[in-house]
């Protein structure tokens, strides 16, 4: 199944109109949504409702019984008009572990934190460079402060000033080193700059846990954007016209998705997926981290690239060598573009964590050159 769409690509579009609310004028604002420009409420400035620091919003029957503060409901007063005081409620109580932190990732934090998520863990050992703050808006541009320091280091500390409510930490460590036991600490976890083997190994781990762990794959190189979702037995409701409707999915792990032979998927599926999984393959056979090639490795990622067409019976005509050369020797972020996929990162996560509206199911792509986001689900059942 395919749905495309052409989402507003200004550098503000993606939960615009959803986060704070503190200390601004009575005006309207928008949220982008597909192709639509919703309206949301208006609010005046918190000092004009002094009720709301007395009271606490109380959730209903079928929560657990905790309740929003009153530092909460007037905080986050714009977003729970959007999408329910229980939405808000499981957000709060919700915690993120991401890891490696490039622009798209610095975007979705970004977006989680003043949506005022529970907490969020940050792993990425790797030390800062000059390079790095170039698509991610998170490190300041000032060897004096970014030198010495951890990408997660330097993104946490910007993070917490963004919205003091939210709980910002560092892990350090690889992330293949971690056992089961410490995924079960956190209800989504979302992994970027890591090798083909770690996403399989992460996404494995967090499927053997008693519990619902969401899993999400986000990858942007040049003005490219790629996010797997796994929700694992997913349940969620949505409203059409007058009724509530109760929905289920069943997501394939990362390694059954792209394990489906390419034979056997639609003729018009994204050519960013084959040229995808031919370069992570390329990565994983040279033993490279990810995004760790160039222009000197575009003969070999073409060799690789006829010999798994050849493999998997499929026309080489849907792995345009045009758009491996892109990817291959343009592996820096274009921060547009992370600002569309971390958008829409954000909106997935949140929409798992409250369990509404309709998630996306299993690929998401965009190309800036066409401006065409494309959801593909990949899995057995639609091969």
């Amino acid at each position: 199944m395919v749905r495309a769409w052409k989402p507003d690509i200004r550098p503000d579009s993606g939960l615009k109109g959803l986060l704070f609310a503190a200390g601004e004028d009575s005006k309207t604002e928008h949220v982008v949504s597909r192709n639509k420009t919703i309206p949301i409420l208006s609010i005046w400035k918190l000092k004009t409702l002094p009720a709301v620091s007395r009271y606490r919003l109380r959730i209903g029957m079928d929560t657990d019984g905790e309740e929003l503060t009153a530092q909460e409901t007037a905080l986050y007063d714009r977003q729970i008009r959007v999408w329910g005081a229980d939405a808000q409620r499981r957000l709060s109580k919700a915690h993120v572990l991401v890891y490696g932190m490039k622009g798209t990732v610095a975007e979705f934090c970004k977006n989680i934190v003043l949506a005022g998520v529970g907490s969020l863990t940050l792993i990425d050992d790797r030390l800062a460079t000059e390079e790095a703050f170039s698509s991610n808006f998170l490190i300041p541009p000032d060897e004096n402060v970014y030198g010495g320091k951890t990408l997660a280091q330097l993104c946490c500390d910007s993070l917490k000033d963004f919205n003091p409510m939210v709980r910002v930490s560092v892990e350090k460590g690889d992330l293949s080193s971690f056992d089961v036991e410490f995924f079960s600490k956190f209800d989504v976890v979302v992994v970027s700059s890591c090798s083909l083997s770690a996403k399989k190994l992460v996404n494995e781990k967090c499927r053997k846990l008693s519990k619902r762990v969401a899993f999400y794959t986000v990858d942007c190189r040049d003005s490219c954007g790629e996010i797997f979702v796994d929700l694992q037995d997913y349940k969620y409701s949505k409203k059409k016209l007058d009724e509530t409707i109760e929905c289920h999915l069943r997501y394939p792990s990362f390694e059954e998705a792209i394990s489906v032979p390419w034979r056997a998927l639609h003729r018009r599926m994204s050519k960013l997926y084959f040229a995808k999984r031919v370069i992570e393959k390329y990565e994983e056979a040279e033993g490279r981290s990810a995004g760790e090639v160039s222009s000197a490795d575009l003969p070999g990622v073409l060799k690789l690239k006829k010999e798994l067409c050849t493999a998997q019976s499929l026309n080489e005509s849907h792995v345009p060598d045009t758009l491996l050369e892109r990817l291959v020797t343009n592996t820096t972020e274009f921060p547009p573009v992370c600002a569309i996929i971390g958008g829409i990162l954000g909106q997935e996560v949140i929409k798992s964590i409250s369990g509404k509206g309709d998630p996306l199911k299993n690929f998401f792509f965009f190309d800036a050159f066409d401006g065409k986001g494309i959801i593909e689900d990949i899995s057995v059942s639609n091969a």
